[in-house]
């Protein structure tokens, strides 16, 4: 049966939200979902540390820089076939993962994995960005990102459980699952929202990437969106060295962490609430300071020696509530800098994020003191995000003058 993107009006018909969500959490779920099951994958496969680190890092880097191809390519071939493309890649190495036979074939499975799966991190974005205006892109992200956070936040438990009752291989078994879930929807139910260009080569690649990397509107919104979202992984690797400094037992770090996903709930939701009502700069750039004030709070508590448990997890709260409310109207900035570029500006500005996610999650491993290093790098990132967020306005503003 053919494929028919249009209604029986004649109209292009919009993806279902509940599809793109399933599409564009799928890359993070593989990630956080085997994170608990490192030590007994390293038991069975008699690998080391090191090596079974390597399944997650290679990971983080493999979605960093798939996201950088995918763009682009949706915007010459079309959303659908290359979103089809990368869900196949990532069930076939879903598969290969789970019948890995030691821990390199492990880790080589691992990149592939990630480099399908970053498919529907960025396309599931653009499509929402084809098919909306900037308020209703941005109120949809907000929705998205409130049940994208929920997932991953729930995966080390649902996969330290799998892990435990049935073996780690479980897990990519039920991730297989999922990719071939996606595919079969993927194929009968999303219709292509995208205008293909036809056109691809490696030097009109680099004058669109040239392009948008020389927009200072663009440059604003991806790195200050970026340093508003993933420098909270600073907190979040250096999370259990603060804890058993600060004398709390290790169950005191899933508390704090399940209650940062609660905080990016409730900012999500306000987000998806106030887009409309509200204009996206001010209430980006309000919310944003809402977390750098929370950043540069606990970073003063933390050199004058009175950061507790409750103070730290109740300051990241905030920091995560005003981080989930600037980045849906950062990333719709960002992708609608220039209408014909959505899908390599989304790819651009995933990247953009998980290479900030791991520069801070590199800075807050530096010096001896955890909590003294994660929080001057939130509060660093906070003060960044917010001069990157007022540049791109004004310039911005300046265009439309």
């Amino acid at each position: 049966m053919r494929h028919n993107p249009f209604s029986a009006d004649g109209t292009t018909r919009k993806p279902a939200l509940w599809l793109l969500v399933l599409i564009t959490f799928t890359g993070t779920l593989a990630m956080h979902m085997f994170v608990p099951a490192l030590p007994i994958a390293a038991q069975d496969l008699g690998a080391g540390f090191a090596a079974m680190q390597m399944t997650i890092s290679l990971y983080i880097l493999g979605l960093a820089f798939g996201q950088l191809v995918y763009g682009p390519l949706s915007d010459c071939f079309g959303r659908r076939p290359i979103l089809m493309v990368g869900l196949v890649l990532y069930t076939a190495s879903g598969i290969a993962a789970g019948l890995a036979p030691g821990v390199y074939a492990l880790i080589a499975a691992r990149l592939f994995q990630a480099l399908g799966g970053c498919a529907g991190l960025v396309l599931g974005r653009a499509m929402v960005r084809d098919i909306s205006g900037p308020e209703a892109a941005a109120r949809q992200l907000a929705v998205m990102n409130l049940i994208v956070v929920i997932g991953p936040a729930l995966a080390p438990l649902f996969g330290g459980l799998l892990a435990s009752s049935f073996g780690w291989r479980s897990i990519f078994l039920l991730l297989v699952v999922l990719g071939a879930t996606n595919i079969l929807c993927v194929w009968r139910l999303l219709p292509e929202t995208g205008q293909r260009s036809g056109t691809i080569s490696v030097a009109s690649l680099g004058r669109d990437y040239k392009g948008l990397l020389g927009s200072r509107a663009f440059l604003g919104y991806a790195l200050g969106g970026s340093c508003a979202t993933t420098s909270s992984y600073a907190f979040i690797a250096a999370a259990p060295f603060i804890f058993e400094e600060l004398g709390r037992p290790a169950h005191d770090v899933g508390i704090a962490l399940g209650l940062l996903a609660v905080g990016a709930s409730i900012g999500s939701a306000l987000a998806s609430r106030l887009i409309g009502r509200v204009k996206m700069e001010p209430l980006m750039i309000g919310a944003n300071a809402l977390s750098a004030c929370a950043a540069l709070m606990l970073l003063g508590l933390v050199l004058l020696g009175a950061v507790d448990a409750f103070s730290a997890t109740g300051l990241m709260v905030l920091f995560t509530i005003g981080a989930s409310l600037s980045s849906p109207a950062a990333l719709t900035k960002a992708v609608s800098v220039n209408p014909k570029l959505i899908g390599s500006a989304s790819g651009l500005y995933g990247f953009t994020q998980m290479a900030v996610g791991a520069i801070c999650t590199s800075l807050s491993g530096l010096g001896r003191d955890p909590a003294l290093a994660a929080a001057g790098v939130l509060a660093g990132a906070g003060v960044i995000s917010q001069i990157a967020f007022w540049i791109a306005s004004r310039q911005e503003g300046a265009l439309k003058v």
